[in-house]
This record gives C-alpha cells, structure tokens and sequence, in this order.
C-alpha cells in the first residue's frame, strides 16, 4: 500500500468514526440523513406554475405483435427536455389503468437498450435472455413501461463531445465536471428528472397513479435509487448491480463520475442511502462475480438493509437475489417480483 492508498484509508476510517458516533434514534437518523442528501446531490428546483407544463410532443409510434412502442419527448426541469419511450399493451379496455415502472439504464447507448433496439434504433437480436427487451418483459406481466433517456446518453449528450469525440458513448465525465464546478452533480441532475418522469407517468390516463415503481441497474440503479428515497409517488423499487458499500465499489474499482455525491461520506455509506427507500418494498438484486460491484461488499449492503427494514418490522419488503453471474442483469425474480408488488395481474 503507498503513502496516498493508506491517507486515503485514513480519510476513510475517520469518517467512519465520525458517522458512528453521530448514531441517532432510526427516525431522527432517516430525516437528518434526507437533511443532507438533497444539499449534496445539489438542490436542484422542480419547476413550477406554467414551467411545470410538461409539453409532450410524440417522437413515434410502433406497432409490434402485442404492444405499443411509443416515444414522446418531455420537459423535466430548467428547460431540458428528455426523449421516453412507453411500452404498452395493444389491447386494454377502455378506462382501464394498469401499474407503471420506470426504467433506468446503466451505462451504453441509453433508452434504446430498454426496448429492445440496438443504438442505431434497429431490432436487437434475440438472444433469449429477460435483458434483451426488459419493457416487454414488464408489460407481458401486466405493466406500462416507461424508459427515459438519461441526461448525457444517447440523443441527450453535450454537444461538445459530439463534435470532439464522436466515438465517445456517453458525456458523463463533462458533465459530471461542469455541475461539480458549481455545486451540482449529474447524479442530483438525473434523480430530480427521475421525480419530473414519474410525475409524468401519473398523468397518463392509462396509468394508476398509485402503482408506480422503478427499476434501474448499474448507474441507473443510482438514479433508482436516489429517486426512490425523494419521490413519494415511486411504491417498489427494483436496484440491481450495484447496492455495495461506496468503499468497497466505487471508491475501490474505477467507475464513472456520474456516480459521485460530493461530500457523502461525512453523512452516510451507501447502505444507509439505500436505506432511505424503506419503508417502500425494496429488491436488490446482485452477481455473484460483478467485478465492479464486488460481492463481498454487495452482502454487507444486503445485510445492512436487512437490519434496516427488520427494525422497521418489515421485513417482509425486503428481497434480494444474488445470482451467478458478472455485471449483468438477470430477471429472475426480480420482473415477477415488481408485478406481484405492484398487483399486476
């Protein structure tokens, strides 16, 4: 270990020391927690009155053999504007209003990859895994998915690196640097725009209002998360391949910017940030051999949440599955469970 691996230990083992020693009653703990997250992540505003006016203008419309994929492009907040695809079914009843999940890519070419569609907007082939059209996988079981472009994936990158890196896939790093330089952060960016999209979805006739989840993996597990412990309209989360500790994940391996909240770590680990999502029913799911998100770490986050949701007294709202595999998504219990909580079928 050199001087700077073991300062940065030390950094790290103080903090620990710190927040150890600021232990609170668990409801005291929670609202101080929430205190302190929002200001981190950069205290973006919701708008309002006449800016709150999501002006959704439809990009397209496909039929496929049992489903409706529709884009449409919204505004969430400052002016941005975010491209959705809606997965639907083909045949509902009139008034009929089905449970909605929004879905959070991780790092690729973005929304495309949620609907089955390669970057170029072409069919992905078939390789029979649940990955391969995750909406589809969610609306057969009942559901409307919605997949929101992520800020700085896909059509939503900075100009800047369209023209000086056409290969680069994403504008994370640019990003991220521009909104630290002014107390901001891509990870508040994308959770506020999360809020924005459900807000959305529970103005869609076709959508009960009070049966919204998420689902995100990866770095849209950040966005699934963080946005589930801010929104109250989000009922059932879905985070996969990527609860950990952040000192044994993202501080440890080298991963995106976009995953950063500065200042933190003065107030909590992961765990207990993830902890903020209870007392909504909460499913992590894991693989064994994700070189990124190391498994070791992944079950000391599990059983922190365990504890978390056993001192509430529910238990019961609490899953994980931890499958083997890498960093990957798997599906195996984790579509029908997001069905089932939300009542689905």
């Amino acid at each position: 270990m050199s001087h700077l691996d073991s300062f940065l230990s030390h950094i790290y083992d103080s903090l620990q020391q710190e927040r150890e020693q600021n232990d609170l009653p668990s409801e005291q703990k929670r609202a101080y927690l929430m205190e302190k997250l929002i200001p981190a992540l950069g205290e973006f505003k919701l708008p309002e009155g006449d800016d709150a006016d999501f002006r959704p203008v439809l990009l397209e419309s496909v039929e496929l053999d049992d489903v409706i994929r529709e884009r449409v492009e919204i505004t969430t907040l400052g002016g941005l504007r975010m491209p959705v695809y809606i997965m639907k079914p083909k045949l509902m009843q009139k008034g009929e209003q089905r449970p909605a999940v929004l879905l959070w890519h991780g790092h690729g070419y973005g929304s495309r990859s949620m609907v089955g569609l390669l970057e170029d907007g072409s069919p992905k082939p078939e390789t029979g895994k649940r990955s391969d059209n995750i909406a589809l996988e969610l609306v057969r079981r009942g559901m409307i998915a919605l997949a929101p472009e992520e800020a700085g994936f896909g059509d939503r990158r900075l100009q800047r690196d369209r023209v000086q890196d056409p290969e680069l896939k994403n504008s994370c790093y640019n990003l991220s640097v521009s909104l630290f330089m002014t107390g901001k952060s891509t990870a508040g960016l994308r959770a506020y725009e999360a809020i924005r999209v459900s807000e959305y979805a529970s103005t869609l006739d076709y959508v009960d209002a009070s049966r919204i989840g998420n689902m995100g993996h990866s770095g849209g597990g950040t966005v699934a998360s963080l946005s589930a412990a801010l929104d109250s309209r989000i009922k059932a989360s879905v985070v996969g391949i990527y609860p950990n500790t952040y000192r044994g994940s993202i501080l440890a391996v080298r991963h995106c910017l976009c995953n950063y909240i500065p200042g933190i770590l003065h107030h909590a680990e992961m765990p207990e940030l993830l902890g903020l999502i209870a007392p909504k029913p909460l499913f992590i799911e894991a693989g064994i051999n994700d070189p990124i998100f190391p498994i070791t770490t992944t079950r000391e986050a599990v059983g922190i949440l365990e504890q978390i949701y056993g001192e509430m007294g529910i238990s019961a709202s609490f899953e994980s599955h931890l499958f083997e595999g890498g960093h990957e998504i798997s599906g195996a219990r984790s579509f029908d469970w997001m069905a089932d909580t939300l009542k689905a079928l």
